[in-house]
């Protein structure tokens, strides 16, 4: 007779290993590209208010005849200004924890957590300057593979029913140049930023293919749309910022074309990653982004030459 009686330490279940890995997986997230063409508002912070006021220059009306009389006076013209307001509000989001979670946790769960709202700020800045960016008055809507409808009162006019191509890329230069009067953005380029079904459009555009193999036969390769007619290209996958599905059957991805001095940031409060005051004698804990900052464009309410600064590529 057997002198021991054996059984199983675990009655039922699975067994399993719990084992875990020393590298802690972070969720990817879209690329911000807005914010970086956006200037700050000099001399606006602290004590200054809810709101900063830009003064605007309007151009001076040429003459068509600047002949003089002698004796008879100088003809005096009038120098117009306005001015456009930017407010600014509170903004910010937290992660609480507790100091349980710390004494228990594998990972490092501050750093993690400051990663992410790290993250979730970037998004938030890219989105709310993109905001800015399309709320002008010139909207240009691509009605046809070789159409494009352009409104000036700050609304969309037609419905797309093809995406922006090499044609529309032509023709939204020409009107930044010759229409508006806008001076580059750098050098003698103008600048765009295109949601990817935007980029798609033109890169899959018989023409764009045309001239790439000749002049710039890494551009496929490399998946960039390179410089067209003076003006050149920022993807942006940050769908929450920039539409890839405008018009119809979803066909056309966004953009807005721009120059100099588009977009401003008045800020009282740069955002920034702030601790929570200890509570509860140091158990509950958090890490908040916190600032007091807005985004506007400059000449959002124009769509005069030498004044309108940005085209909005869209759908009605």
């Amino acid at each position: 007779m057997a002198t021991q009686s054996w059984i199983y330490d675990a009655p039922s279940g699975v067994y399993k290993n719990h084992a875990i890995s020393e590298n802690i997986r972070m969720a990817s997230i879209a690329m911000t590209k807005t914010m970086q063409f956006t200037k700050p508002v000099d001399g606006y912070g602290i004590g200054k208010g809810s709101n900063v006021t830009i003064t605007r220059v309007s151009n001076v009306a040429v003459p068509t005849d600047d002949s003089l009389i002698e004796l008879e006076r100088i003809p005096e013209d009038t120098l117009s200004l306005s001015t456009q307001a930017i407010s600014v509000v509170e903004r910010g989001r937290a992660i609480p924890y507790t100091s349980l979670s710390l004494d228990l946790a594998y990972f490092d769960l501050e750093s993690a957590i400051q990663k992410k709202l790290r993250d979730q700020l970037s998004l938030r800045l890219d989105s709310l300057a993109a905001t800015a960016f399309k709320v002008g008055q010139v909207k240009a809507v691509p009605d046809g593979v070789a159409s494009i409808n352009i409104a000036t009162n700050g609304t969309a006019a037609a419905t797309a029913s093809a995406n922006i191509n090499v044609y529309h890329v032509e023709q939204v230069r020409d009107q930044l140049f010759s229409t508006y009067n806008v001076m580059p953005y750098a050098g003698d380029d103008y600048m765009c930023i295109i949601a990817t079904k935007g980029r798609r459009g033109i890169i899959r555009d018989p023409n764009w293919e045309k001239w790439k193999t000749y002049g710039d036969p890494e551009a496929k390769f490399n998946g960039e749309i390179g410089r067209i007619e003076g003006v050149r290209f920022v993807e942006s996958n940050n769908t929450n910022a920039w539409s890839g599905s405008l018009g119809t059957g979803s066909v056309l991805g966004e953009a807005v074309f721009f120059g100099d001095d588009p977009v401003a940031m008045a800020s009282v409060l740069d955002p920034e990653l702030r601790a929570k005051e200890s509570e509860d004698y140091g158990r509950s804990k958090g890490v908040a982004w916190y600032g007091i900052y807005g985004f506007d464009q400059i000449w959002k309410d124009s769509a005069t030459a030498g004044e309108s600064r940005v085209i909005h590529v869209t759908s009605a």
